[in-house]
């Protein structure tokens, strides 16, 4: 029954594993609602928790003596036992023929409840009340079980974990809330329920962005945010569709603004997510603002199946990242549609804010541009409106390095052709990787967050059987291993991808585009490979033998302008990390001799003839044609 039901509500039919489990787990779930005598009560069996991918296992529903609305969420696990871990709330179980560290289930299904209630209207609005436990059937009472530490006492207490031999204290538990019976028509209300945080969730959120100083805003970011909080207010009160185009290149301060616009939405009540297509980016958000605060942080292939405006706000963050579809290889043939991710994104919410650099796109299949977005926009009749964000926040506060970056890897003409050395933001070349390491070294030692960075011009191999990387960054004298793989399990000590650029210990691997992307660091220090080189003559060349990237190496199957364009756009990415200062080592000679030949390095003002602003102006025409 329930494999059919899976198949007529999720459209695709359940791994063979997954029914196993429901073999096996239902089974014994089933001798305790016998026991407990539940014959008057709502059953629904892999609920899944609006808008997510996350599932419940059971819930069951019904009155408590006094006759209010009841549901109970009961986990439920085929573990016998669980090791300690390291981490906090983890435990280290048996699963999928390794050893993995996994949440303890009492903090895993008090993570569901606490979702539930800041989301679902029955229980947000408290139609309803939730309990929650964990049910591991294949294992026997032990009260000197990892399970059962101290350290864990905290979400024991509020969701209680029963053992296999405790049928009779988990059917007890059950009678306590839900012994009223009548709880069949509760089933109905809870899935037709709305997905709506509740104001506690909404001010929770903005209390902790605004608490954060980080977060200030200046000059035409208080314009675009000023603005977009009347928009909504407006689009709220009217009815209508409205969708921003923030355009910005590396540190105008983008993402900053993004974030003050959901804690200040948050706490004028509007529903607001905040989206991206970074792994990384999310996961740090997410960490940042606590796992509550969290849930309003996803990704842009979140809102496949949700419906028509159930956000009145979505803030989507490095829209360069937007894919043609939100289907993936992992995603049913039943759940994929024709539908583009843009038009999802604009369709779930009221109101869809799009922060974006046209600049940023390194992967083939990243589409994201203001044109799109526009076209978009207007495709479904929403008002549009546009800004653009100039003032710099990184690389010193200096406009020029930005300028400078473009222009000398050919991405587009500006006036900052020669770079002056003398200027505040710290920029050099150097000679050798250990003399990068030594600098990025240094400066972390004093104090400032720095990272070295690289392009992809190198293997990732998966780390080795005791979780250390492998050494894949080879160069002459100087070895390091690239961050952490996400899919892979790496070693104590080592940071997970998506962490790798907050976490102090990244700094003993070196980061790639992906994870480099969306953050910033005091100093940077930057591996410019082969993958992209410059001879006297003939210019810029992108040379796919010498990368790794394979997804960016399709692109020369296409053309060789396609793959170029991309290394380009990934290197100005990578240049543009750092608030103080950058450093560069070319493993290419002529690819440093160019730059070199495009940086200033004289100190005395009265040595220089012609003001460096000169050297950019355009030529004009003598009067005769004599030269």
């Amino acid at each position: 029954m329930l494999r059919g039901g899976f198949f007529r509500h999720f459209r695709y039919w359940p791994p063979e594993s997954e029914v196993r489990s429901w073999k096996n787990s239902l089974a014994a779930m089933g001798r305790v609602v016998e026991v407990a005598g539940l014959r008057d009560h709502g059953v629904i069996c892999e609920y899944q928790l609006p808008m997510t991918s996350r599932r419940l296992d059971v819930m069951l529903t019904g009155h408590n003596d006094e006759g209010r609305p009841m549901a109970s969420i009961v986990e439920l696990k085929q573990w016998d036992g669980a090791e300690p871990s390291d981490i906090d709330e983890l435990v280290t179980v048996f699963l999928g023929g390794s050893l993995r560290e996994t949440l303890h289930p009492s903090v895993q299904v008090g993570q569901y409840r606490q979702y539930l209630l800041d989301t679902h209207e029955v229980f947000a609005e408290d139609k309803a009340g939730l309990r929650a436990s964990s049910y591991l059937h294949n294992f026997t009472y032990d009260a000197e079980s990892e399970l059962y530490a101290a350290r864990h006492a905290g979400a024991l207490a509020v969701n209680p974990l029963f053992a296999g031999d405790q049928v009779d204290e988990l059917a007890a538990w059950l009678n306590e809330e839900l012994g009223g019976g009548g709880g069949v028509p509760l089933v109905t209300t809870v899935l037709e329920g709305r997905y709506r945080p509740n104001k506690k969730l909404l001010e929770h959120t903005s209390k902790i962005i605004k608490g954060e100083p980080a977060y200030v805003l200046l000059d035409e970011q208080r314009v675009a945010f000023n603005s977009v909080i009347a928009h909504v207010a407006e689009a709220h009160r009217t009815g209508t569709k409205a969708a921003f185009i923030i355009k910005g290149g590396p540190g105008t301060g983008k993402s900053v603004l993004a974030v003050n616009l959901v804690g200040e939405l948050s706490a004028n009540g509007y529903v607001t997510h905040h989206a991206t297509g970074s792994r990384a980016f999310t996961g740090n958000m997410r960490k940042a603002v606590g796992s509550r605060a969290g849930n309003l942080f996803k990704y842009f292939n979140s809102y496949m199946a949700e419906d028509p405006d159930v956000l009145d706000v979505l803030i989507c963050d490095e829209a360069h990242r937007i894919r043609e579809t939100s289907a993936n290889r992992f995603t049913p043939a039943a759940n994929r549609t024709d539908t583009s991710q843009v038009l999802e994104l604009l369709g779930v919410a009221r109101v869809a804010v799009f922060f974006i650099d046209d600049m940023q796109v390194v992967r083939p299949g990243e589409i994201g541009s203001s044109e799109l977005i526009s076209s978009a926009a207007n495709e479904i009749g929403a008002n549009l409106y546009e800004y653009e964000l100039e003032a710099q926040f990184r690389c010193a506060g200096s406009d020029a390095f930005v300028s400078w970056v473009e222009n000398t890897l050919e991405l587009r003409r500006t006036p900052d052709v020669i770079w002056d050395a003398d200027s505040e933001f710290d920029f050099d070349v150097v000679d050798s990787p250990r003399e990068l390491q030594a600098l990025i070294n240094q400066r972390a030692n004093a104090g400032h967050s720095a990272r070295l960075v690289a392009g992809f011009c190198w293997p990732w191999s998966n780390p080795e059987s005791d979780g250390t990387l492998v050494d894949d960054v080879q160069l002459v004298d100087f070895s390091m291993p690239w961050n952490a793989r996400p899919e892979r399990k790496a070693a104590k000590g080592i940071p997970k991808a998506e962490m790798w650029a907050t976490d102090s210990n990244g700094l003993q691997q070196v980061g790639c585009v992906y994870t480099a992307q969306g953050f910033e660091f005091d100093y940077v220090g930057l591996i410019f490979g082969r993958d992209l080189t410059y001879s006297f003559g003939s210019g810029w060349s992108g040379n796919p033998h010498h990368s790794h990237d394979a997804v960016v190496k399709r692109a020369a199957k296409e053309s060789e302008e396609a793959f170029t364009n991309l290394v380009k756009q990934t290197y100005r990415v990578l240049f543009t990390r750092g608030l103080k200062g950058c450093y560069v080592y070319f493993e290419d000679a002529a690819t440093r001799d160019f730059v070199l030949s495009r940086i200033d390095r004289r100190t005395d003002p009265a040595e220089v003839d012609t003001p460096l602003t000169d050297l950019a102006a355009p030529v004009s025409e003598p009067e005769t044609s004599e030269r």
